[in-house]
């Protein structure tokens, strides 16, 4: 009994200590909590989806569910293959371009009228805070903080480390303008040394005028947050963009639910959604969205193409890791969406709606 008691506080005590490290961030401080009472979306002391949410769906006991998801053999979660990549040079581009390139996973660079905007970068090879979990493909990680441009609008959907990694964030610091992100996701910013009237935190359902034509409108998306061992201390978002010339969503993470087409009914025909397409499973079915559902939520926002990300450079589930991509092609031939997919680097021409892409994972192990 005494031998376990020791384990059990040498443990718990190597944890604590493991998650003061700064890549953790901060949670947000008790003045900071008290004026989220202002919230509806703040209850309890946290913040909540609007439709009830579980975030496990499985009736799976906790030791059946760790032992699925460590020794159960799980065909094809890595590739074996180099994926294919390009480098667009960023720091040179025509400033008359509207285009995006995308980094894998969630991350990704946009360049719309003169405006330059990044989203979730996830640039440090790796999606957790540990070196075994969460490492970047082979081919996928070809981009670094010193490839990335002056940024006017660094977007953060949410503070999952596949979404705010701390090394990528530290080193893009003198190069971002403003912050836009959730609800208590500034105390990381702050802890990291950014200065706190460059960051903007939204409530959901908030619009804020950006200057030269561009508008953000913070909508709701069905998630959840933290980095440690508290959840729900920071608010997760998806957000409406509307630039002079294109109207685009970005999702963040969220399953599938009204949100989608409460957001095309109030905003009209979308340009540009960009969903997250990987990393579901049906243990957490809630909040994350399977191939079949990022079609229909692309139908509900009314939006005219459609490029599926959460793909492509880390495995964070159960999923073969070329899965997502082919179902949602697969499903597709069916619904005739217009699909972005590109290769890592190569340029998006957001003007053209004719752009092609190929099925570049086709052949790949």
């Amino acid at each position: 009994m005494i031998i376990t008691l020791i384990v059990i506080s040498v443990f718990a005590t190597g944890t604590w200590l493991f998650i003061q490290h700064p890549q953790f961030g901060k949670l947000p401080d008790q003045d900071q909590t008290l004026s989220f009472q202002n919230s509806p979306n703040f209850q309890d002391g946290e913040f909540k989806n609007v439709s009830p949410t579980r975030m496990i769906t499985t009736d799976k006991s906790f030791f059946n569910q760790m032992y699925d998801f460590f020794l159960k053999k799980k065909p094809r979660l890595n590739p074996t293959d180099i994926l294919p990549s390009t480098k667009t040079d960023l720091l040179n581009l025509n400033p008359e371009e509207n285009i995006l390139v995308w980094f894998g996973h969630s991350s990704y660079f946009m360049q719309i009228d003169g405006k330059k905007i990044l989203v979730d970068p996830v640039l440090s090879g790796r999606a957790s805070p540990v070196s075994f979990f969460g490492k970047a493909y082979k081919g996928t990680d070809v981009y670094t903080a010193e490839d990335i441009p002056e940024i006017d609008y660094l977007i953060i959907t949410h503070d999952h480390f596949d979404h705010l990694d701390y090394q990528t964030i530290k080193k893009l610091k003198i190069k971002i303008n403003k912050v836009i992100c959730g609800l208590g996701v500034g105390a990381h910013f702050e802890r990291w040394g950014y200065d706190a009237g460059k960051i903007s935190e939204k409530d959901w359902d908030e619009t804020e005028e950006l200057g030269d034509g561009f508008i953000i409108s913070t909508k709701t998306a069905r998630h959840f947050s933290g980095r440690g061992l508290v959840r729900n201390k920071s608010l997760w978002l998806s957000i409406f963009l509307k630039a002079p010339t294109l109207k685009i969503y970005i999702g963040g993470d969220s399953g599938y639910d009204t949100h989608f087409k409460e957001i095309g009914d109030k905003f009209g025909s979308i340009d540009l959604a960009i969903l997250e397409n990987g990393q579901y499973n049906e243990k957490w079915n809630l909040i994350h969205m399977t191939p079949g559902q990022v079609l229909q939520a692309s139908q509900d926002l009314k939006a005219k193409r459609l490029f599926p990300v959460h793909s492509g450079k880390f495995t964070l589930a159960e999923h073969p890791w070329d899965e997502p991509l082919k179902e949602i092609s697969r499903l597709n031939e069916d619904v005739g969406l217009n699909l972005i997919t590109p290769i890592i680097g190569q340029k998006v021409f957001l003007d053209d709606t004719t752009h092609t892409f190929q099925e570049w994972w086709e052949g790949l192990n």
